[in-house]
């Protein structure tokens, strides 16, 4: 009686397995999978966040605006440099997804998402009846992405490609030159492009020639952020999707995400009208969690040095890294000797969908001393098992 539009099985493997069996018995695990920002003891100004909603008038008025109050609109214009026109406000990322799935797709459609990524898209395709497909991005002293794979995966059925930037979890930015290349592609064959910038925010060693945001000039290209990631409040659920390209398509563009907004209507007031105090709350946070990231990276490549066996891949921002292991054995061979002997909660690359085996992928956000102890038992054990 249920639908089959996406995999409702929820199976755990054999990690997560073994990670609730060791929490039951009172283990003390090292997380380095956290990246809830609430829960990594960032400096969060309680009252100022309290106090902004109970001076919210709004909250006892309904007064709807499909694309978003305008106060809020200005204020997410002056962060991200568009018109307040051509933005339009949802509940979350996830939302704003959804809003342009439906925006741009029939059943059945195709969407192209990057491969290795965080596993949402098919998710979030699949509850729209549409189809992804993955093109690659390979690694050579920092990622990119294969253009001959993504240009053949184009067919008529093609509605957008999404470009993560920088990319969960490898924190790898599209140069500038993959931009332009993909403005022109994506406009050459009539599909938009979907440009996920929630970790824009949070660079750590960016190339020169990264393209740190991506705009459309040919191609009609939606670029979305939220206060999950720029606040660190990700319990706030207030997201947003700036559209640009050709003025024509735009306008377009504008008009239907309008029709849909207003079809659901779910952005809250409170959080609109409480959304100036919130960005300066989460301005300090914020400023906290990019040095940890930068210390945090630091502290792990300081265990992987010339003689370790394992590799930390380059990391331009975000909020994660990728650490390369021999592979004289199995990713999940290698988590879960990781957490039964040395109680270090990691995730496998294939969890992010990466070709090859082995990586672990591990949060940049924990607290500096809890992430220090845990790269240094993954050290530990790369170094008595190579």
């Amino acid at each position: 009686m249920f639908s089959s539009r996406i995999r409702w099985d929820a199976d755990p493997n054999a990690v997560s397995a073994l990670a609730a069996r060791k929490r039951a018995a009172g283990a003390a695990l090292l997380d380095l999978t956290e990246s809830n920002p609430t829960r990594v003891g960032l400096p969060f100004p309680a009252k100022a966040i309290t106090a902004a909603f109970g001076a919210v008038g709004g909250m006892l008025r309904y007064d709807p605006v499909p694309a978003g109050l305008p106060a809020a609109r200005d204020l997410v214009a002056a962060r991200t440099g568009a018109a307040p026109d051509r933005i339009c406000l949802t509940a979350s990322t996830s939302e704003a997804y959804g809003f342009l799935f439906k925006l741009l797709a029939d059943p059945g459609g195709k969407i192209l998402v990057p491969r290795p990524s965080y596993p949402l898209f098919e998710y979030l395709a699949g509850l729209e009846c549409l189809r992804v497909e993955a093109y690659p991005l390979h690694y050579e002293d920092g990622w990119y992405a294969d253009r001959a794979a993504l240009e053949a995966a184009i067919d008529a059925s093609t509605r957008a490609i999404v470009v993560v930037n920088p990319n969960n979890p490898t924190g790898s930015y599209f140069s500038r030159g993959e931009a332009a290349w993909l403005d022109a592609l994506a406009a050459r064959h009539g599909v938009a492009v979907i440009a996920d910038e929630v970790f824009a925010e949070y660079p750590i060693e960016v190339r020169d020639h990264a393209a740190t945001a991506i705009r459309g000039r040919e191609a009609l290209t939606f670029s979305l952020g939220g206060l999950s990631k720029l606040a660190c409040l990700p319990q706030m659920k207030l997201g947003w999707i700036v559209t640009s390209g050709p003025g024509d398509l735009v306008e377009a563009a504008r008009g239907r995400l309008e029709w849909i907004a207003d079809t659901y209507l779910s952005v809250g007031a409170p959080v609109q009208d409480a959304l100036s105090a919130l960005l300066d709350a989460g301005d300090a946070a914020r400023g906290v969690l990019r040095v940890r990231t930068q210390t945090n990276l630091a502290a792990l490549r300081a265990q992987f040095g010339s003689n370790s066996a394992a590799t930390v891949l380059r990391v331009e921002g975000g909020w994660s890294a990728v650490i390369r292991l021999p592979r004289v054995r199995s990713e999940e061979s290698w988590l879960l000797e990781l957490l039964d002997r040395y109680d270090v909660l990691a995730q496998p690359g294939y969890f992010y969908d990466f070709e090859t085996e082995a990586y672990l992928v591990v949060s940049l956000i924990p607290e500096p001393a809890v992430f220090a102890e845990g790269a240094g038992r993954i050290a530990a054990m790369v170094a008595t098992s190579s």
